[in-house]
């Protein structure tokens, strides 16, 4: 194939934007996060030619500025998966980043007419969905692993495609944490204020003073336990992740959760005594602390800390506990709004 037909690809530059980082802020906060994707297809970094390297990617685009930005001073084809605008691992498990999609987007692109070799890049976080022998079956090309972050792959390519055991551990840094804190806070208050609103109408209900006053004041209870729920599970795990106990995020999030539960407790201003007290302070424990393990959770499948298989055995163990001790919180609640 001529120079000529290969300027046909879409010539991209490895240098990111402020377009592309107000773009990537905005999906952190969950802004645009299902339609942020690329165009699938095939695009050329540099100047590549018949012999440089092809990389695939999910046309997320957070994933495609990520790898373009690694591969910066270098010269390569990047090969664009239709994911639905998901990343590469969620969409591996999920079956779009997979055999199929690979085998047609190459012979879409018609790759065989821009490159003299037959091999293609797949990241590792995408080999669950990826199976090499049946691509090698069907289309001819080789597929070779890759390492699981982006800022790896210059020296993966350099050492003549191998990779070195850090490269194919994946970390769960305090950076790497903090990073997907920001889509939890964002997608929580969806489901939490509900809670709220229960609580406030059941306080307006069972309490003797007037419904609206009583509501109020009930739903700013709820309000705080919630907020404090959020701050344990969403914030205070993923952050104290390596210093908590336990294996599954609901079960380290026990700790954040009591002790977030016990502040709720004390902003109460009173200590708790007599049956009203006991059984309020109760209610707030119980539902705090499950509160935040449910939030937890979603962590573990906004990480690889585990596979899609783990996460389904822990959402089957842990549910049933976390909305037992809800509903035993909440009938506590209930009891001591309604107990003079």
């Amino acid at each position: 194939m001529s120079d000529g037909d290969r300027a046909s690809a879409v010539r991209v530059s490895p240098k990111l934007t402020i377009a592309d980082r107000m773009g990537a802020f905005r999906v952190r906060w969950g802004i645009g996060r299902m339609r942020y994707g690329v165009e699938p297809g095939l695009y050329a970094l540099g100047s590549p030619d018949a012999d440089s390297e092809v990389l695939v990617t999910a046309n997320y685009k957070l994933s495609f500025d990520t790898l373009r930005r690694e591969l910066s001073g270098g010269d390569y084809w990047i090969l664009v998966l239709d994911t639905n605008a998901v990343n590469v691992w969620c969409a591996a498990g999920k079956g779009t980043f997979g055999t199929a999609e690979l085998v047609r987007r190459i012979e879409t692109v018609g790759l065989t007419g821009f490159v003299n070799h037959r091999r293609v890049i797949v990241p590792q976080l995408g080999a669950p969905g990826v199976a090499a022998h049946l691509v090698r079956e069907r289309c001819g090309f080789q597929v070779i692993y890759g390492p699981i972050n982006a800022f790896d792959i210059p020296a993966f390519l350099k050492d003549g495609c191998k990779a070195d055991p850090l490269m194919r551990s994946k970390t769960f840094t305090l950076r790497e944490r903090l990073a997907v804190i920001p889509i939890e806070l964002v997608a929580a208050p969806k489901f939490l204020a509900p809670v709220v609103l229960l609580f406030g109408v059941l306080g307006g209900f069972t309490r003797s003073g007037t419904f609206l006053e009583d509501a109020v004041q009930s739903g700013i209870t709820a309000l705080v336990a919630v907020l404090a729920a959020l701050l344990a599970g969403a914030v205070l795990t993923p952050l104290l992740l390596p210093f908590l106990p336990g294996r599954y995020f609901s079960v380290k999030s026990l700790l954040p959760g009591i002790a977030m539960a016990v502040v709720v407790v004390l902003l109460r201003g009173d200590a708790p005594n007599g049956w009203r007290s006991l059984a309020e302070t109760t209610g707030l424990l119980l539902t705090v602390t499950s509160l935040g393990a449910f939030l937890a959770m979603n962590f573990t499948g906004a990480s690889t800390f585990t596979s899609p298989s783990g996460v389904k055995k822990e959402m089957k163990l842990a549910l049933p506990f976390q909305a037992g001790a809800a509903v035993v919180g909440l009938a506590f609640w209930i009891a001591s709004q309604s107990t003079g």
